[in-house]
């Protein structure tokens, strides 16, 4: 039986989410360890909706891309409703919305396409190598103030050229079972914004919307560990712009993402 006063591991999480018969419907409840202050970790919301998104078409093909918007606050109880758009001989879109007792909470359109043969293969250099966490590396497992890091562990390696930049090795403590896909969106969100590394201190943050483009099937990494950057390039009035990517172990990138963050102080 799970102790209610531990953490709610994503795989546990998804496996208690109740679906309605044949509908594309899903209920379930995001606990208080999986907040960011008065909502649920963007990741955590996200990858909710990966879930369920895949179960409205059988074999879907890999998902390519994902428009996420962070519309309200999410907590507790959660409907999940997923609907297919369109589906072509190619690409297969699908929207997915997490609703709580504040209402909308999470909108998002995923974009499944196959593989397709072609001439053209480009990668430009993803910057300098990073080395994979080591067995003597500092282990950090998570922030006492925010209650979704306990999830994770870090390998902190920071950038000493770039003030507005962070780099950090990330890994899900919990995570067998889970779809890769699953996995990376889960991931993917878990860092600070970039632009606190500029204000030199903690600000209440929210994010807007968040774009990933996934750049190959996705696979699994060497012992859970992600390479995961975050640079803003521009912050102004309230508001950031940020690029975003994700390496596995061996520092091949897997994605590509852009955020906007709203950063009040």
């Amino acid at each position: 039986m799970h102790d209610p006063s531990s953490p709610t591991g994503l795989p546990r999480l998804l496996e208690a989410l109740t679906r309605d018969g044949a509908a594309t419907r899903w209920h379930g409840s995001i606990p208080d360890d999986w907040l960011q202050g008065r909502t649920a970790y963007g990741g955590v919301s996200s990858a909710i909706a990966l879930h369920c998104a895949r179960q409205v078409e059988e074999a879907l093909p890999p998902l390519r891309s994902a428009q996420i918007a962070f519309v309200g606050p999410l907590a507790g109880a959660i409907t999940v409703e997923a609907r297919l758009l369109r589906r072509g001989r190619n690409a297969a879109f699908v929207a997915a919305e997490v609703s709580g007792a504040q209402g909308l909470g999470l909108r998002c359109t995923f974009v499944f396409m196959r593989s397709l043969a072609g001439a053209l293969a480009h990668e430009r250099d993803g910057g300098p190598a990073v080395e994979a966490p080591a067995p003597d590396d500092v282990v950090l497992r998570g922030h006492p103030q925010v209650a979704f890091t306990r999830h994770f562990a870090f390998v902190d390696r920071p950038d000493a050229d770039d003030p507005a930049s962070w780099r950090r090795w990330a890994r899900l403590e919990e995570r067998d079972g889970l779809h890769p896909e699953v996995e990376l969106v889960a991931i993917g969100d878990c860092l600070p914004p970039a632009a606190l590394r500029l204000l030199g201190m903690g600000a209440p943050v929210s994010s807007m919307t968040w774009t990933i483009n996934l750049l190959g099937a996705a696979t699994a990494s060497a012992d859970g560990w992600w390479l995961v950057e975050a640079v803003t390039d521009h912050a102004r009035d309230g508001g950031s712009s940020q690029r975003m990517a994700i390496r596995d172990a061996a520092g091949r990138a897997v994605a590509e993402q852009i955020q906007s963050v709203a950063i009040f102080g």
